[in-house]
């Protein structure tokens, strides 16, 4: 191998958005992400539903004319 051509390999800190704190090595240093295996909602089996600019609103009104003209069957 050559030398002085290849970046260091160190020990990093990766910090998320929820507090969390993994070592890891990298060539990179103070590592920061927003989501992470303890806080996603797959991993922690817990569903976050975030409503970003009333989407669910606008779903149930889109489909509630849907649901009025149907009516059940006898």
């Amino acid at each position: 191998m050559k030398s002085d051509i290849h970046p260091d390999y160190n020990r990093t800190p990766i910090a998320c958005a929820c507090g969390s704190v993994i070592e890891v090595g990298s060539t990179r240093s103070d590592i920061k992400v927003e989501i992470c295996s303890k806080c996603h909602p797959f991993f922690t089996g817990k569903q976050k539903l975030v409503d970003t600019a009333g989407r669910i609103e606008r779903f149930r009104k889109k489909y509630a004319k849907f649901q009025s003209q149907q009516q059940p069957a006898e």
